[in-house]
């Protein structure tokens, strides 16, 4: 779907959706526990449906009435499953130990850009791998490591050694399988460690299920023969990712608010509130709503090690900027993302009239050069076809945005929510 973007302000009041990460979580936890859980989960996506689809492979029976997801266990070890995880790097990354650890002999696939993704990265590093570090526990990958991924065996306990910089989905997955082995294990990340604060939303999803787990440091202990008990009913917390959409909107141009979010939330993205009001945003706090209104925008230096997921939207924010430039570093995983969102970055700004360039690990982003619209591609990237989306408020003229149902990745509502701000677009071509 093609859609012309015309340049308009954001106002009124917004809810947000379930967050995405925290859905995966407790969709998996439920999965592995005693009982049947009930999930309130006010939205859905392409991803999520993927994680749910792949848990049904692995013997759960998971059904969906309206916001309410319904979670019966797995009930068996052992036997066969094959799960399409679609574009979902989440999905694959926290169920290959997850499957390894039920006995499956499981068939791994994909599509979209997810089978070029780090799925097994580093083979020159072999111990800090997760495949690697697998295959020493008891896991066979069936060569040439690549799509489609075959594992088979039973994955042992033991200590694991990871890279802390590659993708702290690697941990997750294993922090949700250890737990119902036989036996104690650790898992060791070598520094530096990114994207913590998914890590700890994890041992938080982790807690509310029973399962304990020690971190001491770098460090995370795990206690073996575990059972995962079920609250029976829980409710999937809004989402700031999401969210950051339509407050960096009220920031360019606008005064939005957005209801829904936890003050309290482990989502390091809630950090967008603290990086608008760097800015210079006007940005209110109260409660479970934040609501940020346009003023004076200007450059600062933001560290995309605990949020690239941000960067996107921050990035078309910076380039509306009043004045100064805007330095992103430690954003290197961006090019590891359903497009190599650092290159996608530099060239949608450029098409849509800004100045930018690209560092080794991050980027540059100058406001002298004014948004002034044009044409861009989605990138089939959900977070670049709704960044174009806020770039555009600020635009000095129209922009087109090719391949716009990349929004479904995570947010198929996303132009419905657009539009009943004041948003103003209109489909060309569908």
């Amino acid at each position: 779907m093609d859609i012309k973007l015309t340049p308009s302000r954001l106002e009124g009041t917004i809810r947000a959706i379930s967050s995405k990460s925290d859905a995966h979580r407790i969709l998996i936890a439920a999965a592995l526990s005693d009982k049947t859980t009930v999930i309130h989960c006010n939205s859905d996506s392409e991803d999520i449906r993927a994680t749910i689809s792949c848990l049904n492979s692995l013997g759960a029976k998971i059904t969906r009435n309206g916001d309410t997801i319904t979670v019966v266990p797995v009930s068996e070890k052992g036997g066969k499953a094959e799960l399409n995880c679609n574009e979902s790097g989440s999905t694959l990354r926290f169920l290959l130990p997850v499957a390894a650890a039920l006995g499956k002999e499981a068939v791994f696939t994909g599509s979209g850009r997810l089978p070029s993704r780090p799925i097994i990265p580093l083979r020159n590093e072999m111990e800090k791998a997760l495949a690697d570090a697998m295959e020493k526990k008891g896991i066979k990958f069936t060569p040439p490591w690549q799509f489609p991924i075959e594992i088979s065996g039973e994955l042992q306990s033991g200590e694991y050694i990871l890279k802390g910089n590659v993708s702290s989905q690697f941990v997750t997955g294993l922090l949700f399988a250890l737990p119902v082995l036989d036996g104690d294990s650790t898992i060791k990340l070598l520094p530096p460690v990114e994207s913590r604060s998914y890590i700890n939303m994890t041992v938080n999803t982790l807690s509310k299920f029973g399962i304990s787990v020690v971190e001491n440091g770098d460090t995370y202990y795990i206690k073996g023969s575990q059972r995962y008990i079920s609250p029976e009913k829980i409710f999937v917390e809004g989402d700031w990712s999401n969210a950051a959409f339509f407050l960096c909107a009220g920031a360019i141009n606008g005064d939005v608010t957005v209801t829904g979010l936890r003050e309290d939330s482990l989502q390091g993205d809630k950090k967008v509130v603290d990086i608008l009001e760097q800015m210079g945003a006007y940005v209110e706090k109260n409660g479970n709503k934040v609501r940020v209104k346009s003023e004076a925008l200007h450059g600062i230096q933001i560290d995309a090690s605990d949020i690239p997921d941000l960067i996107p939207v921050l990035s078309v924010t910076a380039a509306n900027a009043k004045k100064g430039v805007t330095i992103v570093t430690n954003a290197e995983r961006l090019r590891l993302k359903e497009s190599d969102r650092l290159q996608a970055i530099c060239e949608s700004l450029t098409l849509m009239g800004n100045v930018n360039a690209q560092t080794d690990d991050g980027l540059v982003i100058w406001c002298d050069e004014k948004i002034t619209g044009g044409e861009v591609p989605s990138y089939s990237d959900h977070r670049m076809a709704m960044s174009a989306a806020v770039a555009a408020l600020g635009s000095g003229g129209e922009i087109t945005l090719r391949g716009a149902e990349a929004v479904n990745k995570s947010y198929p509502n996303f132009f419905e929510d657009f539009s009943s701000l004041g948003g103003s677009y209109n489909v060309i071509n569908s």
